[in-house]
């Protein structure tokens, strides 16, 4: 018996979407990892971008537990001296609330030559309403219903 390795004809890519009001942030954010790694599918294969596209809407209205929201900072360096910024969730959260989540997915997925190819299948709105509606059959499809299928 042979193994069986998927060739880039072989795979099909699904369409998720996924509300994120009233999501914890981590939890949501595993879920996504998983689905964009392709990780539920039973060709997964670690070395190919089998990825589905995952759509999240309400970002804006995504929760973190206990005193994150006044203690958790997000940092950056532009290389230059005194180029060190600190950002707070809060402060994040109101201005680029898809930020938020893509740094938190981003973490998730492995540091490796396709990470930036997978997050670009990771497509995140502030508000309800998108740009891929023509991509799902169902108007509206739960997370739980994405992950059985």
């Amino acid at each position: 018996m042979k193994t069986f390795s998927p060739s880039a004809s072989d795979i099909t890519r699904k369409w998720h979407l996924i509300d994120a009001k009233d999501q914890i942030l981590g939890r949501l954010a595993t879920q996504i990892a998983s689905l964009l790694m392709g990780k539920h599918k039973t060709d997964f294969i670690r070395h190919m971008d089998i990825a589905d596209h995952v759509v999240v809407i309400n970002a804006k209205d995504i929760v973190v537990t206990g005193r994150k929201a006044q203690q958790k900072n997000y940092y950056r360096h532009s290389g230059y001296p005194g180029g060190f910024k600190v950002t707070k969730y809060s402060t994040m959260k109101e201005t680029h609330s898809d930020q938020v989540i893509t740094h938190a997915v981003s973490g998730m997925l492995p540091q490796n030559r396709l990470h930036d190819k997978i997050l670009t299948h990771l497509h995140i709105f502030s508000g309800s309403e998108h740009d891929f509606s023509k991509q799902f059959k169902k108007p509206s499809q739960s997370l739980n219903d994405s992950m059985t299928q």
